[in-house]
């Protein structure tokens, strides 16, 4: 009997990443599309296993891209922001996710007949290290990495230390989350503890409001739905009062910010007097020992070497794979912390959470064959003999639309009170 195409083989790490809609994002616009590094799946199903919720691998890596439509571009990113350039001696990723970014390029290369950017840049990147190409362009406050030749050693994806005494807790009902954060990595961490039971308050700067609102609404909906919105103006007094308020009341704070930027705001964690039992979630490119290195979902994934491989060179893996990687890895951080009574600092290094991924051990599963057929790809294991279809991303499905930036502004005044 032919093996079924869409039969499922949960063993198979590489069948789970065929069907996960990631693996469609991965390769040559015009080739087949590629195998991850072998042990990244099994180490998500561990992670995903550890969670008190049951959320499905597949919609963690593929939901945006299945918002959005998205596919895969090789070594241009699959939202199309980054690009991996061929230097000198070796590979670096360079993220202009904005209009002014891409103005800074004359800048980045010392002369003003700059015509295409991006050709531009990956000229001059072909006579420069790749390390030191980084490093330049990381002096104009843009995310760039060089790919090193093998993941760097990490043994857990984020680090801890004590900031408070623990409490004592019984599951999360009623716990309190105040997500500060941003974009995916943290709002993902947010959603997953929010799916546990907690009670999420977002809390946006009414001057620079969370980006993605403006995005795909349906990956936004699907990340915040049944979250409550605070927005206050953080350059007043007013407004620093009230988040301050806000974040004393949390038993979780989710943030995803400069170390400098919240000490401005009198939020520095390590200045802050913390009841017993609170949990502070750190979201940073490379840790809070880096302050000022900045990093996107695509070029975090370079720097810990999550990536695939042609015989051509590195591609992207997926769709700025160290986004939901680490908003995985923070939200097992704060259950885990929560679990032992809290009072802990969860330092989450993008950069360190893709590293992981990519340097898990690989199990001894052999070489699965890629096959093109009438309907597209398949990958087949020969061990199982099963044959699994490349699928697509697939649109995540929100419980609910988000709320409206402010709808809840109440909370100001009056804040919940401390557990």
């Amino acid at each position: 009997m032919s093996p079924d195409p869409d039969d499922p083989d949960p063993g198979c790490p590489h069948l789970d990443w065929a069907a996960s809609g990631a693996m469609a994002l991965t390769g040559e616009d015009d080739g087949p599309p590629l195998l991850a590094p072998g042990g990244l799946m099994p180490r998500l199903r561990e992670f995903v296993d550890a969670l008190p919720v049951d959320i499905d691998p597949a919609l963690l890596l593929g939901a945006r891209a299945g918002a959005l439509g998205l596919t895969r571009r090789g070594r241009t990113s699959a939202g199309g922001a980054t690009r991996l350039l061929r230097a000198a001696d070796g590979w670096c990723a360079i993220t202009l996710a904005r209009p002014d970014d891409l103005d800074l390029v004359p800048a980045i290369l010392g002369r003003t007949d700059v015509h295409d950017p991006w050709q531009d840049l990956a000229t001059a990147a072909r006579a420069t290290e790749a390390r030191e190409l980084a490093e330049h362009v990381r002096l104009f406050g843009l995310p760039a990495a060089a790919l090193p030749t093998r993941p760097p050693p990490v043994d857990t994806p984020y680090r801890t230390s004590r900031i408070a005494g623990p409490a004592t807790r019984t599951g999360l009902d009623g716990v309190l989350v105040v997500d500060l954060s941003s974009l995916w990595a943290g709002p993902l961490c947010a959603h997953l503890l929010g799916l546990a039971g907690a009670r999420v308050v977002k809390v946006e700067s009414t001057r620079r409001p969370d980006g993605a609102r403006s995005g795909n609404r349906r990956f936004y909906d699907w990340l915040h739905a049944g979250h409550e919105s605070v927005a206050v103006d953080f350059t007043t007094a007013e407004g620093r009062t009230a988040l301050a308020e806000l974040v004393d009341a949390a038993d979780v704070v989710i943030e995803a910010s400069r170390p400098r930027a919240l000490a401005q705001l009198g939020l520095a964690v390590e200045r802050l007097e913390h009841r017993p039992g609170k949990v502070w979630v750190a979201v940073t490119g490379y840790g809070r020992s880096h302050p000022d290195r900045v990093a996107f979902g695509d070029d975090a994934a370079v720097a810990g070497g999550l990536v695939a491989r042609t015989p051509y060179g590195p591609v992207f893996c997926g769709d700025a794979i160290a986004d939901p990687l680490t908003g995985l890895a923070g939200a097992l951080g704060a259950f885990t912390a929560l679990a032992r009574g809290g009072g802990e600092l969860i330092d989450v290094s993008m950069r360190d959470v893709a590293a992981a991924f990519a340097g898990a051990p690989e199990p001894e599963h052999g070489p699965h064959p890629v096959r093109r057929d009438a309907d597209g790809w398949t990958v087949t294991c020969p061990w199982s003999g099963h044959t699994r279809r490349v699928l697509p991303p697939r649109p995540p499905v929100p419980a609910g639309a988000a709320a409206d930036l402010g709808a809840d502004n109440a909370l100001i005044r009056t804040p919940p009170a401390p557990r």
